[in-house]
């Protein structure tokens, strides 16, 4: 059960056409210089693009978790401490 959790990893299929362009739309993507010579847009380079920005979203929310959690550390240690300095 455990050695399941921690190696199955579920693969996203690569978003194309309409959904890739709507949802680098979502995050912002810039969507400038994707088109080539012939005016063929590379998705490729647009799926690298929405890839990095749904990235760039989660480590900004995991930052903040990090931050609650140290927050969190924080008061733990004072409590403790008050805990130990009420016992004498």
């Amino acid at each position: 059960m455990w050695g399941n959790m921690f190696t199955h990893t579920k693969k996203k299929s690569l978003l194309q056409g309409n959904e890739l362009t709507k949802r680098a739309e979502e995050l912002g993507v810039s969507l400038i210089e994707l088109y080539d010579v012939h005016g063929v847009r590379s998705e490729p380079e647009l799926q690298r693009r929405v890839i990095e920005a749904e990235r760039a979203e989660r480590e900004s929310r995991l930052w903040l978790i990090a931050v609650i959690s140290s927050v969190a550390s924080v008061f733990s240690a004072i409590a403790a401490c008050i805990a130990v300095a009420t016992m004498k």
